[in-house]
């Protein structure tokens, strides 16, 4: 099998493929990133056809590794890159224990990181995406990685996964070099991957403090609401994919983390009426 190694924020990755195209179209969008050189990694990602006949006929792949659901269904070889970059969820998802994993997008700025955190739709993605090419350094779209001694948040600066009409919304912002194949009818609809800013790869190692957390909520009236600390924490328990396996220890880190972050609900209609309300709460913290 055809495969590449590499590292992204604390993780390190192996994705092989039955098909060279997969791993040709991962080596170009993570070029910038760094290269396992010791053949360790933490995690495998198999892509391969789940009957032998299937890597020609109708080709599909199948999602595999060190973790798997043997229910999924596979994808199109079209979708490869979206299977690649599932299979590489997963793992992190079942596999990590070395932070709290939160289903979150952030960003960073001063030393200081803001998270995004809300259901499939609620436009973290967009808006981290966003902020990353408007002096924010992006953080990570799909995990934010709480370090559970410290507090800190570990970068985790993966490819964006830009969906439906986010897409030609970045592709006015984004030069068309740092954008992956347009993915049309997958299971959310249309996807298309962005690589993050050079300067978001070369710092993975920069950890930054947690400053603000906002649950983002696209196509409503412009609002600001306060959360009650008990529903925060409920909905990030929801939110973390291997919280409940970190017993104790994930405990009180998201404990700390609820007691010392400020938290706001935000409903918006627009990128930019998002943008300016980030702006106004972030120089209140200063």
């Amino acid at each position: 099998m055809h495969h590449i190694d590499i590292e992204v924020g604390p993780a390190r990755f192996r994705v092989a493929s039955a098909w060279r195209q997969a791993v040709s179209t991962l080596d170009q969008l993570y070029g910038h990133y760094p290269r396992v050189e010791d053949d360790l990694v933490d995690f495998t990602v198999r892509l391969e056809p789940e009957k032998p006949w299937r890597k020609f006929i109708r080709p599909s792949v199948h999602i595999s590794g060190d973790f798997w659901l043997p229910d999924a269904a596979p994808l199109p070889l079209q979708q490869h890159l979206l299977a690649a970059e599932m299979g590489m969820n997963l793992q992190m998802a079942l596999g990590w224990r070395r932070h709290l994993l939160l289903h979150a997008s952030s960003v960073e700025k001063d030393g200081k990181a803001l998270l995004m955190t809300g259901l499939s739709g609620s436009g973290k993605s967009t808006l981290s995406a966003m902020l990353g090419e408007n002096g924010w350094r992006f953080m990570g779209d799909e995990f934010a990685l709480l370090c559970l001694d410290s507090g800190m948040i570990q970068p985790f600066p993966r490819l964006i996964s830009l969906k439906n009409e986010a897409i030609p919304a970045m592709n006015e912002l984004v030069p068309a070099d740092r954008f992956g194949p347009l993915l049309q009818g997958t299971p959310k609809g249309d996807i298309q991957h962005l690589q993050p800013q050079q300067a978001a790869v070369e710092t993975m190692d920069v950890l930054a403090k947690p400053a603000l957390l906002l649950f983002p909520r696209f196509g409503h009236d412009g609002a600001l609401r306060n959360m009650g600390k008990s529903e925060i924490f409920v909905r990030l328990t929801q939110a973390s994919t291997n919280y409940v396996a970190l017993g104790e220890t994930g405990f009180r880190a998201l404990t700390r983390f609820v007691d010392e972050v400020p938290v706001k609900a935000m409903d918006y209609q627009s990128g930019d009426e998002a943008q300016a309300m980030i702006d106004k709460l972030w120089a209140e913290l200063r």
